[in-house]
């Protein structure tokens, strides 16, 4: 057979070959042969590399290479992704396509060193990745969606509002236990966060039973992965009757959740096969072995890592959901990563911890507002609207001028009929505002009503000049007992008297500047702003200094 006719038979041949193929597509050709043209990359891509070596954990603990990013890539055909990515031993199906490979060509070309990065935060990242999803029994290929999510930063959060490793939105973290606060925010938690991911997508695929929808409704939510399917025709998917997958729905898809599954798939392709593209692997400088301890008080890392010598950044990288390096242990006990050596330091330094620093640290509890040293105590005073006249001194504007009487620039341009925010030196300025100012009234003084017996001869008068306390008199009452008159036959006998109760023992405390009921209380056992106010007479709780109270010695 002459080779012309060899070539002409080959021809037909393959021309019915493709005829075949194109009569029946199938969900794997389409698999194989999307194309996308409007691809719209996660935000981990944006990633600062830069600022990422600068991170404490990367400079500590990995080894990278700082020239990799001159290396060239290796040029792959496509037959060999397709063959290794059949080859990755993966519960979840990694199909090949021309998104797919976008996403591959931007990790091992433009994104390089954002992949090296990755690698060496991996080290530590991945084993507790992997150990949230084991517990719940997923596949353990889903541990790169933080790649494609937040490339592997506890910190990072998206354009829309997603935190963390996993990029939660605040609804959803909440819903799912997540504690999210000023203090505390347990999406930046790598093991809180990733115990919650976990339930996340068992949930979500208990109700598509396909995991390539699971992942899609993970970045879009199941809403819109539900009106893609109607859209596709498939009302009930729990089951998948229909074998429905995210490839079958593609372009009913928001446009950022088309090139998810492609990312997740190409994100687990390059963290594997790195090394068939002159990506250097990572490597440990020194392994970072860790362990927990609960914290039962308020605690600031700094005081921590004064006390043990360890880096704050170091506690920073372990412990990224303390916001404001704030541990607030007194609320309830909060989980504390250390290096597992520090675990037993910091046990039995923990009074010592918490006692370090401890004024710089504080919060009170307990606040009362000082008297105006300039005002008067016993003068009556109102707030009132006055009015003040600024001269513009060399260098002040408008907004300076506001700030100063705590005023709006607009403010002073309405009162003084300005059009422009220029000023000139020495022209005078009308201001309003707000001043406490004397009424010219004195303030009345609270009766007191007096109801202190007669003293008896028998009273006994007890003084006490001890140190230390306020000066205050003790008065004990005591009535002499009268013998019952004598019982005539004739008559019943009248009842005896009932006896007075003995007056109450009391002493004084002159009302000093600054005192108020509720202080006074505290400065003697047992007592109440009732008990003063009642033995007292008092109506309100308004008091003047040099005031006469009586205090009940109980």
């Amino acid at each position: 057979m002459s080779p012309a006719m060899k070539k002409l038979i080959s021809t037909i041949l393959l021309g019915g070959t493709m005829l075949i193929t194109s009569a029946a597509p199938s969900i794997l050709t389409l698999k194989n042969s999307i194309t996308d043209n409007s691809i719209q990359y996660p935000e981990s891509f944006e990633t600062d590399t830069h600022k990422m070596l600068q991170n404490w954990y990367l400079r500590n603990y990995a080894v990278l290479n700082e020239n990799m990013s001159s290396t060239p890539d290796v040029n792959v055909p496509d037959e060999v992704y397709i063959q290794r990515l059949s080859k990755m031993p993966t519960d979840i199906e990694m199909p090949y396509n021309q998104v797919v490979r976008s996403y591959i060509n931007m990790y091992t070309q433009r994104r390089r060193q954002l992949v090296e990065n990755m690698l060496g935060m991996s080290l530590y990242y991945m084993p507790i990745f992997e150990e949230a999803l084991e517990r719940k029994g997923l596949p353990l290929e889903l541990r790169y969606l933080p790649v494609i999510e937040s490339a592997l930063n506890p910190d990072a959060v998206s354009r829309a509002g997603a935190t963390g490793l996993w990029q939660f939105m605040l609804p959803t973290a909440r819903g799912l236990g997540l504690e999210v606060n000023t203090l505390v925010d347990e999406r930046r938690d790598p093991y809180a966060s990733s115990e919650a991911a976990a339930s996340y997508l068992k949930q979500l695929y208990e109700m598509y039973n396909d995991w390539s929808l699971a992942i899609a409704a993970y970045n879009c939510g199941p809403g819109n992965v539900n009106k893609a399917l109607r859209r596709a025709g498939v009302e009930n998917n729990k089951e998948n009757k229909d074998g429905k997958d995210f490839w079958s729905i593609y372009y009913l898809l928001p446009q950022e959740t088309r090139g998810y599954v492609p990312a997740f798939i190409a994100a687990n392709y390059v963290m594997t096969y790195y090394n068939e593209h002159n990506i250097s692997p990572a490597l440990a400088r020194r392994p970072i072995i860790t362990d927990s301890v609960h914290v039962t008080k308020r605690v600031h890392l700094q005081q921590i890592s004064d006390v043990l010598d360890i880096p704050i950044e170091e506690l920073r990288v372990l412990n990224p959901q303390f916001r404001k390096d704030i541990i607030p242990g007194n609320s309830r006990p909060y989980s504390l990563v250390l290096p597992s050596m520090q675990v037993y330091s910091y046990l039995m330094s923990e009074d010592s911890i918490v006692n370090h620093n401890a004024k710089l640290y504080a919060r009170r509890d307990l606040v009362e507002p000082t008297l105006n040293p300039a005002e008067d105590p016993g003068m009556e005073y109102t707030t009132k609207r006055v009015t003040k006249t600024h001269v513009v001194k060399r260098g002040e504007t408008l907004s300076k001028i506001a700030s100063a009487y705590g005023v709006s620039v607009a403010d002073i341009k309405k009162w003084n009929k300005l059009k422009r925010n220029s000023i000139a030196k020495g022209k005078k300025l009308k201001i309003f505002t707000y001043e406490r100012v004397a009424t010219g009234k004195k303030k009345a003084a609270p009766v007191v009503a007096e109801s202190t017996p007669a003293v008896q001869p028998d009273s006994i008068t007890v003084c006490n000049d001890s140190i230390g306390e306020p000066a205050i008199q003790e008065i004990a009452q005591v009535e002499p007992e009268k013998p019952a008159a004598p019982v005539k036959k004739a008559e019943k006998a009248k009842p005896a008297p009932a006896k007075k109760a003995p007056a109450q023992r009391t002493r004084i405390h002159t009302v000093k500047k600054g005192d108020n009921l509720y202080r006074i209380s505290k400065m003697y056992k047992g007592v109440t702003v009732d008990d003063i106010k009642k033995l007292n007479g008092l109506k309100n709780n308004d008091l003047q200094v040099g005031q006469k109270l009586k205090i009940p010695r109980n």
